[in-house]
């Protein structure tokens, strides 16, 4: 409200206040969309997690390719319900090339993804993982690029969203690879991995401590026979589908279902690869990930070949030369034989080397 003796200043204040409360109101009123994209082993438990969620009293039915569903929540007295669409990719990794349709440039912004693993299987655990999280982030890199072409300002957004949860005084922060889009990592069938032998629950336990960590992803432990990993499960998937608080709690007790939030966790208290038999700096990998992968396989290989051959680099070929590049490759090696070298010791004496940065 105006009075006689107000100045421009005043005058332009107000103007400005009341736009600001106008905005509010609008959003208040506004219908908000989210997206949830489900994708993980084949029989895994990627439908009855969302029934579970949506408290839907319905038999879960294979998905035969690629499903879809929406939920709704009300923010709060007499305002429209917030609306969350839900996707679910069917087949385990057969079906992988159908990642492309629930990422698009009109969802980019909203969406999330949760990668459910059946715990239960974990000699195609890592296998699954890495090939729905490669061909996903390939689908959601080409939105982005796309997306860039037209609005570079939102992409660089999305882009700084996963790097916001870890802090950049955080001791890994050169060490990890966050996944571009929040990403949610869930172990499925509790009730039968907590049935397994202790030092396979740990080697298990840790190795995907480890991966949520380096994508910057979220990590829990399901059953649906347990209320409390349900009530953590609906926790975590409010936050993705209609934006409420994240938990702030931690599990890591490998005994007991895991819960870690996305950046809660380090690669101090996570440990070294299990590889009590194996001489880590022995073992030929690119990177951190690389290296978790090839000594998870060696106590779990995959179903399909029980032998695990090395692959040639095509980076140490001649042929490839490229100085720039490889500068750049010599550092990142000499990062990765630290990170090794520090493994294969005591890991709470690991020392981060961040000179040069």
């Amino acid at each position: 409200m105006l009075v006689a003796g107000d100045t421009l200043w005043d005058i332009a204040l107000a103007q400005v206040s009341k736009k600001n409360e106008d905005k509010e109101n609008e959003e208040d009123i506004e219908t908000r969309e989210r997206s949830v994209f489900f994708l993980g082993n084949k029989s895994g438990g990627k439908t009855t997690i969302i029934l579970r969620f949506l408290d839907r009293d319905e038999v879960s039915k294979p998905t035969l390719a690629l499903e879809y569903t929406f939920g709704r929540r009300a923010r709060g007295h007499n305002t429209p319900k917030d609306i969350a669409h839900f996707w679910e990719l069917g087949g385990g990794t057969s079906l992988s090339d159908l990642a492309q349709i629930p990422i698009t440039v009109d969802n980019i912004r909203t969406l999330s993804v949760v990668l459910v693993l059946d715990l239960s299987k974990p000699n195609d655990l890592w296998p699954s993982m890495e090939k729905l999280l490669s061909v996903t982030k390939n689908h959601i890199n080409k939105t982005m690029n796309e997306l860039g072409k037209k609005d570079s300002i939102n992409v660089n957004e999305i882009k700084q969203r996963t790097w916001k949860m870890l802090q950049k005084n955080h001791p890994d922060w050169e060490l990890v690879d966050p996944f571009p889009l929040p990403l949610v990592i869930i172990g499925s069938k509790y009730d039968i991995f907590q049935n397994f032998e202790s030092e396979k629950r740990k080697v298990i336990c840790k190795t995907l401590r480890f991966v949520a960590h380096y994508y910057g992803a979220s990590l829990l432990f399901f059953s649906n026979k347990s209320e409390a990993t349900i009530s953590k499960l609906r926790t975590v998937l409010n936050n993705l589908a209609f934006g409420t608080d994240r938990s702030k709690t931690v599990s890591v007790e490998y005994n007991k279902p895991l819960f870690v939030p996305a950046g809660m966790d380090s690669l101090s208290q996570i440990g070294s690869p299990p590889a009590a038999e194996v001489d880590l700096g022995k073992i030929s990998a690119r990177n951190p990930i690389d290296l978790w992968k090839k000594v998870y396989e060696r106590l779990f290989p995959r179903e399909s070949t029980r032998e695990f051959k090395d692959i040639v680099d095509p980076a140490k070929d001649p042929q490839y030369t490229e100085p720039e590049v490889d500068i750049m490759r010599t550092q990142k090696d000499q990062e990765l034989e630290q990170y090794k070298r520090s493994a294969s010791k005591s890991w709470k004496e690991m020392e981060f080397d961040t000179r040069g940065k």
